[in-house]
């Protein structure tokens, strides 16, 4: 099979002939329908992120047909989503907690095995999820991982229906975040940089949008930050009226820089860090994303175009959310 592989930190992806993956015991080969591009490939690929399997096939966001390891629960063509969670041991105190998002012993989906900027992925048939049928391959390939997280960060801030909610930074999660809040009938504020970022908030109907060193014009009850910068988490936290709460959307951060405790956190205001996903989140947001209608604009680049599409999530040049077509 074809596939885009990755040998070392800020080298380009080479466009290999590689052997197409065995299929194994609880396992499903998948051909490759879409795959979305997320910054946490960007940060993999720019060595933010230490490289644990070399060569490697990332790609996380993957909607693929089952053509080998049917069963009965996923038949032989069905479409499925695979998300960046791959597999966890199911015997650690995480997961015998229902916290399978902290597992000790997790298998990352293009991280420490092979993803999807490929024709082919061999994934675990327990941590694939069916799709809504009415979103296409292309819409629905952003929702697997930048959906799920922002829906994720969303319930980790313990947001309740009609509060004021902040995103703090507004890429492909904060814009599918923002739909689940109005659909919650909260007020949203956003602030982020880039002029195409605000236009998008407003049309997508934010009740305030600022840039990033703007603050919103009330208190807010709840904060999410997408940038993975310290100095976002400080804007959120100083936006927040006592006992809120941030999340921090990001598997990667810069440092936090030093802050004024009374000013900032006291008053029972917390920064709560948000560490993957369930499939609990994934099944809960998949289902209300078909409800919803959550179709994000995207841009799609051919398998051979893969490096092209890194580029464009880490300049933020592509009009909506990436996504990779083999």
């Amino acid at each position: 099979m074809k596939a885009a592989v990755f040998h070392a930190a800020n080298q380009p992806l080479q466009i290999e002939d590689v052997p197409r993956p065995v299929v194994t015991d609880n396992h499903l080969l998948l051909r490759v329908l879409a795959c979305g591009v997320c910054r946490t490939d960007l940060h993999i690929f720019e060595g933010d992120l230490p490289l644990i399997q070399n060569p490697l096939v990332l790609g996380h966001q993957i909607v693929g047909e089952i053509v080998e390891g049917a069963t009965s629960d996923r038949p032989l063509g069905m479409r499925v989503g695979v998300s960046w969670i791959g597999g966890t041991d199911g015997t650690c105190p995480f997961c015998r907690r229902n916290e399978e998002n902290l597992c000790d012993n997790p298998a990352f989906t293009g991280y420490t095995v092979d993803g999807a900027y490929a024709e082919y992925a061999l994934v675990r048939s327990d941590f694939t999820f069916a799709l809504p049928p009415a979103i296409d391959n292309t819409h629905v390939a952003p929702l697997l991982c930048a959906g799920i997280i922002g829906f994720r960060s969303l319930r980790v801030a313990g947001t309740q229906p009609g509060e004021r909610v902040g995103l703090f930074g507004f890429g492909a999660s904060a814009s599918q975040a923002i739909q689940v809040l109005h659909r919650w009938k909260c007020e949203v504020y956003v602030s982020t940089r880039g002029e195409a970022h605000r236009t998008q908030a407003t049309a997508l109907g934010a009740k305030w949008v600022g840039t990033e060193n703007d603050k919103p014009p009330v208190e807010l009850d709840r904060a999410i930050t997408f940038a993975p910068t310290g100095a976002v988490v400080l804007s959120a936290l100083s936006s927040l009226r006592k006992g809120g709460i941030v999340a921090i959307n990001a598997i990667h951060l810069d440092q936090m820089p030093a802050f004024d405790y009374d000013k900032l956190l006291w008053g029972e205001r917390q920064i709560r860090s948000v560490a993957n996903m369930t499939r609990e989140d994934a099944r809960d947001y998949l289902h209300l994303a078909g409800e919803i209608g959550i179709k994000p604009q995207v841009q799609v680049f051919p398998l051979d175009h893969a490096n092209e599409a890194l580029q464009a999530v880490k300049h933020e040049t592509a009009n909506g959310p990436c996504v990779i077509l083999p």
